[in-house]
């Protein structure tokens, strides 16, 4: 234990702000979890799930819990997660349909 008062006083903001990063840490993990059993039950809340992880991942790199490059990394990687799954469980495309211009140049009589 220190015996300085400001060494004291450190101990104990730091014992508080490792308290309030582990409740963000494990926060952001559950939404994480969350939402890759959404996408691997094929669950309809994809995109409910991916903002809800995206709110996570955004506070935690505010409270830099993690880094922002890490942050920015993290939720590109959700997105091309959650179109995968969009992709895959959506019935084929329907093929486009032609479209025909009509000629705009004048015919002679």
């Amino acid at each position: 234990m220190p015996i300085i008062k400001s060494a004291k006083k450190r101990v104990k903001t730091a014992n508080k702000a490792a308290i309030r990063n582990s409740k963000t840490k494990r926060s952001l993990k559950s939404a994480l979890k969350n939402f890759h059993t959404a996408i691997k039950s094929g669950n309809k809340n994809i995109n409910k799930n991916q903002s809800q992880v995206q709110s996570a991942i955004d506070k935690a790199s505010k409270k830099n819990v993690i880094h922002k490059n890490k942050a920015n990394r993290l939720k590109k990687r959700l997105a091309k997660d959650a179109k995968k799954a969009s992709i895959t469980k959506t019935s084929p495309a329907k093929p486009a349909k032609k479209i025909v211009k009509k000629s705009t140049a004048k015919t002679t009589k």
